[in-house]
């Protein structure tokens, strides 16, 4: 499909009020300086609004977007792993494209289309957030929100998201009071540097790589369930649906491996953990920055479906329970969560690694910005190899799942899914 973008005007939205000499130096904590240092993004797709004007719509966002910046309008310095609040703000593009909405939303979307809303060509590396606004011919708008994984991860990103919704959309104003950028209090920096991604260029990823879509809906999810307990599996009733899909896209994912090297190689799957809200300490749902640790599962066999459910199921509760059990401020919960991150990262090269990352239950669905609220939301990182982000699908009891797989490989795994389930 033809696709024509142009961009409009690009500048930089510096905060309303000018960031205290006290704060100008954001330095990020311990699990911040593990994250990698790539891009995480969501696009979120809002069908036409007969009652905004396009024009008057920009200015809005604009004004609500400058109230509530710190410490994205910053720049993020590599060396000294901190964000210089020194105010130059968030870059926010205007875009216009030559489609209409509606050619995006169908069944058959291309996902490299997706790709094109994401305003990384160019990005400076030090630009901690970067927001592009693109306008189709029937009126429709793509909002994309781009930023640095060294300082936002997917909950930060929901919770900015649905807070300048919320100011743009009251005429009144209004004000927050939740905990705001405290991983940094939470987990102290240590000086530790994060292990290089593997990630994928661009022009490598466009002739090798390909991102497929794959949705589960609601029925399916529950055909998962009942297959799994008509083969025995009588705890499947209480398996949640990121587990029992996490547990298929894995088992798929193997299966390309044997194909390519002829032989089962052992798999890891590395999720990573939320923490919020799961410590013995408890830490806010609605604290910023990056806050999670790592689950990560080892299957040395091609097993069963119902093998990796159980294991998805059993290793997933096992660190939630131990992260319950330790307060964030104790050496023995900053070593857990430090281990966890070194368990991934001690990986053998002969291994067959996957992270698949969920942000389902976080809200972006909710993100109403006066015009209704999103017709699709999709998840983006910066890519490599078995990538795999699942996020809810618009009606909040599927899933829909992106996984970066060689172009060579999609039949492979295309067999290894249940087509039954899938077509539920």
């Amino acid at each position: 499909m033809a696709m024509k973008f142009e961009k409009l005007a690009s500048k930089f939205i510096k905060p309303l009020v000018t960031t205290p000499q006290s704060l100008k130096n954001y330095k990020i904590g311990f699990i911040d300086e593990l994250a990698p240092f790539m891009n995480v993004a969501v696009i979120l797709f809002f069908t036409k609004n007969s009652e905004h004007d396009p024009a008057k719509f920009v200015v809005q966002l604009e004004i609500s977007l400058e109230k509530r910046l710190y410490p994205l309008a910053g720049r993020y310095v590599e060396e000294s792993q901190t964000v210089h609040c020194n105010d130059e703000g968030v870059e926010f593009i205007e875009a216009k494209v030559s489609i209409k909405l509606e050619h995006i939303l169908g069944p058959e979307v291309n996902i490299r289309l997706v790709d094109e809303f994401i305003p990384t060509k160019g990005k400076r590396h030090d630009v901690v957030l970067t927001i592009q606004l693109t306008t189709f011919e029937c009126g429709g708008v793509a909002l994309d929100v781009c930023a640095t994984h060294k300082v936002v991860d997917a909950s930060t990103l929901c919770t900015f998201l649905n807070e300048w919704a919320a100011m743009n959309r009251e005429e009144n104003e209004i004000k927050f009071t939740g905990p705001g950028f405290i991983s940094s209090s939470l987990f102290p920096a240590c000086g530790v540097r994060s292990t290089p991604m593997p990630i994928i260029t661009d022009d490598y990823f466009l002739s090798k790589y390909t991102t497929k879509k794959v949705s589960f809906s609601e029925s399916a999810i529950s055909s998962m369930r009942a297959k799994a307990i008509t083969n025995g599996n009588t705890s499947a009733r209480r398996f949640s649906k990121l587990q029992l899909v996490s547990a298929t896209i894995w088992k798929a994912l193997i299966g390309v491996d044997r194909v390519t090297h002829d032989y089962v190689r052992e798999s890891v799957l590395c999720q990573p953990i939320n923490l919020r809200e799961k410590m013995a300490s408890s830490i806010p749902k609605y604290s910023c920055g990056n806050l999670w640790g790592v689950c990560s599962m080892k299957s040395t066999i091609l097993g069963t479906i119902e093998e990796l459910i159980n294991l998805v199921n059993d290793s997933v509760k096992k660190i939630i329970d131990d992260f319950s059990k330790v307060h964030h401020n104790s050496e023995q919960g900053k070593t857990m969560v430090l281990n966890s991150f070194l368990h991934m990262t001690n990986i053998y090269e002969s291994t067959n690694p996957i992270l698949l990352t969920s942000w389902c239950k976080f809200p972006f669905y909710e993100a109403d910005f006066g015009f209704g609220k999103p017709a699709w939301a999709v998840p983006w990182m910066t890519p490599f190899k078995n990538l795999v982000l699942l996020i809810d699908d618009v009606r909040g009891n599927g899933v829909e799942a992106y996984i970066i797989l060689e172009v060579k490989d999609v039949p492979y795994f295309e067999q290894g899914l249940d087509a039954d389930v899938l077509t539920a």
